[in-house]
């Protein structure tokens, strides 16, 4: 009767999340503490207002014009409510910190789950270690424009960082964020308490602020119906122009699933998971809309933001329209660093939550044998509690990736199309296992579609394959070395490499998630 009792007491003590966790044949390690804001703060962090606009919106607006630009986000952000949502349901039903590839092994069934587990598992594991650099390498950029204008701007004979400093501040920052990520949770989740209200309140200043202080404003019928492609890009078809000026927009808006890698650390986690992943969608939705309009209407000069000669060199366009606005009204360029200070602070923010997440993919990953030396990167700090292994070993693959910057100079276009790829396509495994798998075997949590599960997985699907084909497009002609997108060779290659290992060799020992915990046929653990 005592045992009974002591059973039932810690059952009912037992935190949802926890209780769902153990039931799918894992034992609580990681220390649940993260409130549904706090994990609201990591997701949001990951997505982040200003780190995928910024640098991408510059090429973006030179392929098709402000048209494609403002209602291509329109369109991706309505495609990506179809794939958060199916999301979303996934979440609910397995709260794991695994996530993608845990969904994906599970819901694929006994015999294809190891092999949707694998791709799933690896292309996440890419597209997160990717997505540390992007953040990096955009930060790095932010920066040397700031350095730049402090120092005298172009014209005036600024300091304009070159290859190797470029290099030593990119590493510099993907040091910063793994000696973060070692510490307990706590200090990350407080520093992206921070991230969410800088941004907010950041982004809401610039948004309303920049307009007003820009001495003209371009015309609605500009922002919201001119067409222009640029020479200087080679294309000359109007729709493939038109594709390329969306990518800003399909590279910004991901990362909900951040919210899904801490899981397992978040309380309530089948409830506050899908919260998270769609509150952030709605947030970056209208926020960045609102960012996109700001420095549209605010642009003085069109032809002018891409001239080498400029202020800002023709490097960072985003500067350029911030300089433009502040030294026209009042002749200097203050408010121009202020506000280049806050971006630059999001792209700190959200390559400290990719970190995080990265961290999570790799040591889960690592936990069921997935990755060589897997005894290595599972381990778990005994006092922090944090997968401390796992963080440096996505730092110094971040460092690796980053080393060309010193000889190529499409290094970051690569590294976005390959973030983006194995990222988003991480989504389309779970995705599609949902969408063709049997009602009957899917253990539905507190968030379920129900009969909308099948129309709303197929748009998410087919959204998924269509965003990662057109980061494999050129976009540059004539395609030369200078401008080729090595995006499809370092993916092939790598995919290649990977699907050869299964073959050759981990089909045979790679089950997917492996349970620590022992299920009895009574239900207990």
């Amino acid at each position: 009767m005592e045992h009974q009792a002591s059973d039932m007491t810690e059952s009912l003590a037992m935190d949802s999340g926890e209780k769902r966790l153990n039931e799918l044949g894992y034992k609580q390690e990681l220390r649940r503490e993260m409130t549904l804001f706090k994990t609201l703060a990591i997701s949001f962090s990951t997505m982040t207002l200003f780190t995928g606009i910024t640098p991408l919106y510059g090429s973006s607006l030179l392929y098709a014009g402000p048209a494609s630009l403002v209602w291509g986000w329109v369109v991706v952000s309505f495609f990506t409510w179809f794939v958060g949502i199916a999301m979303a349901e996934i979440c609910s039903s397995f709260p794991t910190t695994g996530s993608l590839y845990f969904w994906a092994a599970h819901l694929a069934g006994p015999k294809w789950g190891p092999f949707a587990s694998w791709c799933c598992a690896w292309l996440e594991t890419i597209g997160l270690i990717a997505g540390i650099g992007t953040q990096a390498y955009a930060g790095t950029q932010t920066l040397q424009s700031i350095i730049l204008i402090c120092t005298g701007t172009n014209k005036g004979g600024g300091y304009f960082a070159p290859k190797w400093l470029f290099l030593c501040i990119y590493m510099g920052l993907t040091v910063i964020w793994a000696v973060l990520n070692t510490f307990a949770l706590e200090v990350i989740a407080f520093i992206d308490i921070i991230s969410i209200w800088w941004q907010v309140i950041g982004g809401t200043v610039l948004v309303i602020m920049l307009p007003l202080v820009a001495l003209t404003r371009q015309s609605a019928s500009y922002v919201f119906t001119h067409f222009e492609m640029a020479e200087s890009t080679g294309i000359t078809s109007k729709g493939y122009a038109v594709v390329l000026s969306v990518l800003v927009s399909q590279y910004s808006l991901y990362g909900y699933d951040a919210a899904a890698h801490l899981t397992e650390e978040t309380r309530g986690a089948d409830k506050n998971g899908p919260i998270a992943i769609l509150s952030s969608i709605g947030i970056i939705s209208i926020f960045g809309w609102a960012y996109i309009l700001a420095l549209t209407f605010s642009i003085q000069d069109p032809s002018y933001l891409y001239d080498v000669n400029n202020e800002t060199a023709g490097a960072f366009v985003p500067a350029q329209i911030l300089y433009d606005a502040f030294h026209g009204r009042y002749n200097n360029s203050a408010g121009a660093i202020v506000f280049l200070f806050i971006i630059w602070g999001s792209f700190f923010f959200g390559g400290l939550s990719i970190t995080t997440s990265a961290a999570r993919v790799v040591y889960a990953l690592s936990r069921d044998k997935g990755v060589p030396f897997s005894s290595i990167w599972r381990k778990v700090h005994p006092t922090r509690k944090v997968p401390a292994n796992a963080v440096w070993l996505c730092a110094a693959i971040c460092i690796i990736m980053g080393l060309p910057i010193l000889k190529v100079n499409v290094v970051f276009t690569a590294i976005t199309s390959i973030c983006t790829i194995g990222w988003v396509g991480g989504y389309a495994v779970p995705i599609f296992a949902r969408l063709v798998m049997e009602e009957k075997n899917f253990n539905a949590g507190p968030f379920y579609l129900g009969r909308a599960r099948r129309p709303i997985c197929l748009v998410a699907f087919l959204w998924i394959c269509y965003t990662c084909s057109v980061f494999l497009l050129p976009t540059f002609y004539p395609i030369k070395w200078e401008t080729f997108n090595y995006a499809p060779a370092a993916v092939g290659i790598g995919l290649s490499l990977i699907m050869l290992w299964w073959v050759l060799d981990a089909r045979r020992w790679f089950k997917g998630p492996v349970r620590n915990i022992d299920i009895q046929k009574n239900g207990k653990v």
